[in-house]
């Protein structure tokens, strides 16, 4: 019975683990690459701009 409740201990872990995964990621939402790009893009005319100048 001992050895039942150790195997039980890492299944219960697990489907907590696996509610938690989904829960946390319920809210992510897709952003994309979008707004990384868009402050690149600004970066890089900020540094067009700096370096124009001289």
């Amino acid at each position: 019975m001992g050895a039942l409740v150790w195997l039980l201990i890492p299944l219960v872990a697990g489907i907590m683990a696996a509610l938690w995964g989904s829960w946390a990621n319920r809210t992510r939402k897709a952003r994309g690459d979008g707004p990384e790009l868009d402050g690149y893009a600004r970066f890089r005319e900020a540094m067009e701009r700096s370096h124009s100048g001289t």
